[in-house]
């Protein structure tokens, strides 16, 4: 996340520090005349004077915080552990340690900013225990509201800095996906003016001339509605995150494929889940392709636990033996590519297998992690 996203909640924290700051010199200058060595005390108030600007002014302008954040715990303890040495120990046992326990609230205001609810309340039990052994009151722990009110400071702020975080991701995700939605309609125009024009024209005029360019209409034809279809799918925005891979199928294939899933979800992660959807839609375009009038399509997934399976058959006329080899040493590398390519990328594997007069079957393979 970026830095301008906590940077309002670390500059509210430095009021409080601000705040703790002036208790602590109030408290000072009120019971120094109790304390055996006067004049270290207002040593150990300097130190925290000194310690309270320099951690304002880097935690308002600096990006890295976390090696702060560990300063300021190890100075928090050391100046709580001065206490020791202002004395006397039978005046600390009914009261706060040198410097204040308010002001000490910082360091678990800065970890759980930093690090979230678990580490502030870790950090409150840290400094808590801390100023109840150093009073000698770790006997009274269950009657001392210090460390309750450490620990609750420690997991509030924790769980606001992880909302605060939460929200900051979305919007960025948010801002990301609209700033793809405006290329990606840029990209649709400038291709529907130039290269589904042409092809059109490519596939009008080659059937109107007839013989050796009626291929060539053909060819046209097929890359025109291949790239429509694409268009078409791009349109519809990126697949979610981490999302249902029944649910992304669904939405990407055309309404005439037989589609069979799990009743469970079967999640992946986003490029994973792109990609597989990608690799199925690349094999029906295929069979719509080359597989003949009328010929029906089929789509199978399966949740085998370590890997997903999504078979892609079809009743068509299917393909010689040989037949994807010979393409590939032509040149023709649609399937090598957009199936086989995307699947070797994740980690999985392709396999089709076919005969003339008996359709054609892909079964794509891909591991997933487990507990994912």
């Amino acid at each position: 996340m970026t830095s301008s996203g906590m940077l309002p909640l670390w500059r509210a924290a430095q009021v409080f520090r601000f705040a703790s700051l002036l208790y602590a010199g109030a408290v000072q200058y009120r019971v120094n005349q109790y304390y055996a060595h006067r004049s270290l005390s207002w040593v150990v108030f300097a130190l925290v004077l000194v310690w309270s600007g320099i951690a304002a002014v880097l935690y308002s302008t600096e990006r890295r915080r976390r090696p702060i954040v560990i300063v300021e715990v190890v100075v928090t303890l050391v100046l709580m552990s001065s206490t020791l040495l202002v004395g006397p120990a039978s005046y600390f046992q009914h009261h706060q340690v040198v410097p204040t326990s308010f002001w000490s609230t910082n360091a678990v205001v800065s970890v759980a900013l930093l690090a979230g609810p678990w580490w502030g309340m870790a950090s409150a039990a840290v400094v808590g225990l801390s100023a109840l052994a150093i009073c000698g009151q770790l006997t009274n722990i269950s009657f001392d509201a210090t460390l309750p009110i450490l620990l609750a400071v420690g997991l509030a702020l924790g769980y606001g800095s992880r909302v605060v975080r939460q929200a900051q991701e979305r919007l960025e995700q948010a801002i990301r996906l609209e700033a793809a939605t405006h290329e990606r309609e840029r990209l649709a125009r400038e291709v529907h003016d130039t290269t589904l024009q042409v092809l059109a024209y490519v596939k009008r005029r080659g059937s109107e001339i007839g013989g050796a360019t009626t291929e060539l209409a053909t060819l046209a034809g097929d890359q025109e509605s291949a790239l429509r279809r694409l268009l078409s799918r791009q349109a519809a925005g990126p697949l979610d995150t981490d999302g249902d891979l029944a649910a992304a199928l669904q939405r990407a294939l055309p309404a005439d494929v037989t589609f069979s899933a799990p009743a469970d979800p079967i999640r992946l992660p986003a490029a994973t889940l792109s990609e597989l959807v990608a690799a199925v839609s690349a094999a029906l375009d295929n069979t719509a392709r080359h597989a003949g009038p009328g010929a029906r399509s089929f789509v199978l997934v399966e949740d085998l636990g370590g890997e997903v399976v999504v078979t892609v058959r079809d009743d068509g006329s299917g393909m010689p033996h040989g037949r994807l080899a010979e393409a590939r040493a032509e040149g023709r590398l649609g399937v090598s590519s957009s199936i086989e390519g995307r699947l070797t990328a994740l980690g999985g594997r392709a396999e089709v297998v076919t005969a003339p007069g008996e359709g054609t079957e892909w079964e794509l393979t891909v591991p997933v992690k487990e507990g994912r």
